[in-house]
């Protein structure tokens, strides 16, 4: 799937602003990838300034070659980059194959973590999705042990397909179909 949108679009919720990664959001994106709470599901170590770097910038690219990709969030009060959500397509080498989908993904600053905010933010992300997409199948990958984010993609309408191994860890692929 690919659409014509080259940027992403700035969406909302009540507490956050979803918006384009920029080149300021980097000192604390470097610092998010270093928190364990952020990356024991995520890669499993803490990513290096350079891993962090090439992670920011497929953000931009993503949207630009396929018209979607993850958002930056950002806390409405203080102006502070907490975190980052939405849809790629990374070719993952997982069985079944889920190149092609949109996957969704979400990963926020460890003093965001149980407030509720990934439920907001991850529904706001699901709506334009519906309205951009409309009824097309989306998938994420949850590793089993993430009883945070299973219930954040539980919560949002995704629904365990089957388990399997991706780098040779145990993940959970769930999968949900759009509203149009």
């Amino acid at each position: 799937m690919t659409l014509s949108r080259t940027s992403a679009p700035v969406l909302e919720t009540e507490r956050t602003i979803l918006r384009p990664h920029k080149l300021d959001d980097f000192d604390a994106y470097c610092a998010m990838g270093t928190e364990p709470a952020v990356f024991r599901f995520i890669g499993g170590r803490a990513r290096t300034r350079e891993e962090s770097w090439q992670r920011l910038l497929r953000h931009g690219g993503m949207w630009s070659l396929i018209g979607y990709g993850f958002w930056a969030i950002e806390e409405k009060g203080s102006g502070r980059f907490i975190g980052e959500a939405g849809f790629h397509d990374l070719k993952r080498d997982i069985v079944p194959s889920i190149e092609g989908v949109p996957e969704a993904g979400w990963g926020f600053v460890s003093d965001a973590h149980g407030k509720g905010i990934a439920t907001e933010v991850v529904s706001r992300f699901l709506a334009w999705g519906d309205e951009v997409f409309g009824r097309v199948r989306t998938v994420c990958i949850v590793d089993p042990e993430n009883t945070a984010s299973l219930n954040v993609a539980q919560k949002c309408g995704y629904r365990e397909v089957l388990r399997t191994l991706y780098n040779e860890h145990d993940t959970i692929l769930l999968e949900r179909t759009g509203r149009s």
